[in-house]
């Protein structure tokens, strides 16, 4: 479990510590606002976030594929995963913070979990995403994500169709899903990530 502190909930008046933990069974009662959170960051936003129905949400806590943040009852913020091609492929998706959390850097640790938990869950998939958010960017720059096409994402049917909520569909659609207002990410599976470090350390260094 991860613990962040000193941030300010929108009911109380005073510091409480946020609770970032993998999600259980036992979180299943959050669905609905997690889902209340997407939907009302997709149109403050207008771009760039797919909805999704509560019972999808509490599928993925119930399975413990979701890293969520709470301050006491109060969902502050989650993320979820989603694999694809049987595992080749792993998308960390719904990055979302309640705005009476943000600015504190609670997405950063957020999108730290449930990277790490992505790995460790599927050790040999690469982890990919899209996003249209310039601080999401940034985040998974800083945990080795690499900006890439659409075609060296998954082609999983499925995985683009979850696309079709988001208002700029229509553009994925008219350029044959090369081309988005999203930017495509990708980022080593663990175990190419090991592999390389590995092999770098068995490369013999010159002697001066």
């Amino acid at each position: 479990m991860y613990k962040y502190v000193h941030c300010l909930p929108s009911t109380i008046y005073r510091p409480m510590n946020i609770h970032i933990t993998t999600a259980g069974a036992e979180h299943v009662k959050y669905a609905t606002s997690i889902c209340n959170l997407i939907e009302e960051a997709a149109k403050k936003r207008g771009t760039g976030i797919a909805k999704r129905k509560p019972e999808y949400i509490a599928e993925k806590l119930a399975q413990g594929k979701v890293v969520i943040a709470l301050c006491g009852e109060e969902v502050a913020g989650f993320s979820y995963i989603e694999t694809w091609e049987h595992g080749k492929y792993v998308a960390n998706s719904g990055l979302i913070v309640a705005p009476q959390f943000r600015g504190q850097g609670l997405a950063k640790q957020i999108k730290k979990a449930i990277f790490d938990l992505s790995r460790d869950k599927y050790p040999t998939a690469k982890v990919f995403g899209i996003t249209t958010s310039a601080a999401v960017l940034k985040i998974n720059s800083d945990l080795g994500y690499k900006p890439v096409t659409f075609n060296d994402l998954t082609q999983d049917e499925a995985f683009w169709k979850g696309c079709a909520t988001c208002p700029n569909y229509d553009i994925l659609q008219r350029t044959q899903r090369k081309l988005c207002l999203c930017t495509g990410m990708l980022a080593p599976s663990k175990e190419e990530s090991k592999m390389a470090v590995d092999l770098t350390d068995k490369i013999i260094k010159p002697t001066t």
